[in-house]
């Protein structure tokens, strides 16, 4: 179990902000490690903040991670081997074909459910 928990602060041009923050106010700072597809991502950065125990981590998205497809990156405590929290990124064609595919079943669906219900119509007059 890790001494930490990681919030989600901002994610704006293509720096992912988190605030991290230790369960005992006298922790040391956190060894945090990123990792996209199993590989180590470099752009990462631990800086203390104001308060006791908080900390602002920043990741640097990689352009690996830039492209068709989905993309996680994991966050996790170095020193205790646990996840401490991960982000996605989904983008190109295989979304958009995803997005229709949904959209052509949620059609049918509803298809299907107003059939059945002009029939429960009839039938009950």
């Amino acid at each position: 179990m890790s001494g930490y928990t990681l919030t989600k602060t901002r994610f704006k041009e293509g720096v992912w902000e988190g605030l991290i923050t230790a369960v005992a106010s006298d922790a040391p700072t956190p060894e945090v490690a990123v990792s996209l597809d199993g590989k180590a991502v470099g752009a990462v950065r631990v800086s203390a903040l104001g308060a006791a125990g908080q900390w602002l981590l920043e990741i640097t998205v990689p352009v690996e991670a830039i492209g068709d497809g989905v993309q996680t990156i994991l966050v996790t405590d170095a020193n205790a081997d646990v996840t401490l929290g991960a982000f996605t990124m989904i983008a190109g064609d295989a979304l958009a074909e995803d997005i229709r595919a949904e959209i052509e079943l949620l059609r049918a669906e509803l298809d299907m459910l107003k059939r059945a219900f002009r029939r429960h119509c009839l039938e009950t007059g």
